[in-house]
């Protein structure tokens, strides 16, 4: 890919290292993190006024107010919150952070690379349980947690991509993921739905995972290997094949690496490697949102 080097003019460039390195002391400092994360995000939507208004114990409209109350991830309530297997600790101090990354990607900041790019790796080193160096994570990315995700160097993550880590994600150095791409790290039962199964889904060095493509909870993806659009990954890419497909086989292994590289063919599933155990507590109230009747009938043939 060839690409040429762009840059705000120096003085827009030091209004942004200001602005970012000032986040990111806050964050770093004893200040309650969901605090400054009401704060920033008052003022990057142009509520500024409002929360000084606050502050000063001025009379605010409903409307106003509801839109602080918001900014606050206290406040808040996500899907993630809802999943009964999570460590409740680790939650607890990466739901403000995820936060201020969807408030920062609703904001009129998000599509200026110039400020988004540094903003994210920012926030990324707080928030991910690793994220490496010179990343580049652009806008529309989602994930339930934050803190089950690891990140190696030089990464790049492009728009609209989920990154499922309601179990583990592993994500080397060098890798691309295109638009619209998803990493699933849970699964549920095919018959009770409330069944939910984690797995670690990795993805190895100098990885390219194009547009479209899905990669299944617990497979993995093998150095240097490469996800062909809109493929479904369910298995293990042997390290530099090309995987095409839905369900995705190996098709050919990358010119130059056949030395090295098993034979194309169909992908083994090595999921169960990489489940993840766990246990609810025993007073854990569960729901079922569905009440489906999950009773097959009795005595009926099947073809």
């Amino acid at each position: 890919m060839t690409k040429v080097h762009v840059a705000v003019s120096p003085e827009i460039e030091a209004r942004i290292e200001e602005f970012v390195e000032g986040v990111d002391a806050r964050l770093s400092a004893d200040e309650p993190t969901a605090d400054v994360v009401q704060e920033v995000l008052s003022r990057i939507h142009g509520d500024g006024d409002v929360y000084d208004r606050w502050l000063s114990g001025a009379s605010l409209s409903l409307v106003e107010r509801v839109r602080l109350d918001t900014y606050h991830p206290a406040n808040t309530l996500t899907k993630g919150e809802t999943w009964a297997e999570k460590d409740e600790d680790r939650f607890r101090e990466s739901k403000p952070l995820r936060w201020l990354w969807t408030g920062f990607d609703a904001s009129p900041l998000a599509d200026n690379d110039a400020v988004a790019l540094p903003f994210r790796q920012m926030l990324a080193t707080h928030l991910f349980a690793e994220a490496g160096d010179d990343l580049k994570l652009f806008r529309g990315i989602r994930f339930p947690y934050g803190h089950n995700i690891e990140i190696g160097d030089r990464t790049v993550i492009h728009e609209n991509v989920l990154l499922d880590d309601r179990g583990a994600l592993d994500i080397g150095d060098g890798v691309s993921i295109a638009d619209d791409a998803a990493l699933h790290s849970h699964s549920h039962d095919i018959v009770d739905q409330s069944d939910v199964s984690i797995y670690r889904t990795v993805v190895d060095d100098d990885v390219r995972i194009a547009s479209g493509a899905m990669v299944a909870a617990g497979s993995r993806v093998g150095e240097n290997a490469m996800v062909g659009a809109k493929a479904i990954v369910r298995g293990d890419v042997p390290a530099h094949h090309v995987a095409v497909g839905t369900p995705a086989e190996s098709v050919k292994v990358k010119p130059g690496w056949q030395s090295v590289a098993e034979d194309p063919g169909r992908l083994a599933d090595n999921r169960e490697r990489r489940r993840i155990a766990y246990d609810l507590p025993s007073d854990t109230e569960t729901v079922d949102e569905f009440g489906r009747d999950r009773n097959p009938p009795v005595g009926v043939a099947s073809d």
